[in-house]
């Protein structure tokens, strides 16, 4: 299981949203290039990057800014947030992203998502409450269940699925374990985790989450804990290594 440290951008800025509220929002600093050497430097195989501006309006306004994170950094760069059409794609690519996150777009074009697909690194960003996708800055219910979107892309070969938990996002009580196991169940797509996690031993119980085929998760996201100080990325990275649960998720493509 690889950990991803996340920067989410605002304004330029490393934030973090409670619960994926705009209005619940913590600045943690003004230099998300500083912060992805220090990530970096301290071990970590991804950098997780997420445009909130672009997520919530469309307008990629933290581009330059993913832009200078890609080329100060040797490790790859996932990115999402408002990722909805192949010319965003495309940019980000060029930009030196290793890996677009597509969210919204899945839920309104899906066919555009499938073609996105074929030509770049493409994951699968599925944000939820409950079990209901949710869409546009997870500001807007979709009406569609995770396990039912998940089937419908079946076929497609996204590189991982990211699925964030909104109600345990930036809360720091812990991931939902049980959603994240049937989530196992319910794809075969490498599952990456995010939300609610604020100690060594939550990255523990995820490191050994198993299905019952036998496979576990690919990744985790963690922000507000590292921002906050729960634990150090040195640290965290050691009790993933300790619970068995380096499994890897290295597969990138280049743009065909």
């Amino acid at each position: 299981m690889e950990l991803y440290p996340a920067i989410d951008l605002r304004g330029g800025r490393c934030v973090r949203l409670l619960q994926g509220d705009y209005a619940k929002e913590t600045v943690y600093g003004d230099d998300p290039v500083a912060q992805a050497r220090a990530f970096a430097a301290a071990g970590a195989a991804w950098i997780h990057v997420v445009d909130l501006d672009a997520a919530r309006d469309g307008a990629p306004v933290n581009r330059p800014v993913i832009e200078a994170i890609a080329a100060a950094v040797e490790v790859p760069v996932q990115t999402g947030g408002g990722v909805r059409s192949e010319d965003d794609a495309a940019a980000l690519c060029r930009a030196g992203v290793a890996r677009v996150v597509v969210g919204t777009a899945a839920l309104e074009q899906p066919d555009l998502v499938r073609r996105m697909a074929e030509r770049f690194p493409v994951a699968l960003g599925l944000d939820i409450r409950g079990r209901e996708v949710a869409v546009r800055g997870w500001r807007e219910r979709s009406g569609r269940r995770l396990e039912e979107v998940l089937a419908d892309f079946a076929k497609v070969a996204f590189e991982a699925v990211i699925v964030t938990q909104i109600a345990r996002d930036g809360t720091l009580k812990g991931p939902d374990l049980e959603g994240l196991a049937a989530t196992l169940e319910a794809t075969d797509l490498p599952v990456i985790a995010s939300g609610g996690v604020g100690s060594l031993d939550d990255l523990t119980a995820l490191a050994e989450l198993v299905a019952p085929d036998g496979r576990r998760l690919a990744g985790v996201i963690v922000g507000r804990a590292l921002y906050e100080g729960a634990f150090t990325l040195t640290d965290a990275l050691a009790a993933v290594a300790d619970a068995g649960g380096s499994t890897g998720d290295s597969r990138v493509r280049s743009d065909q």
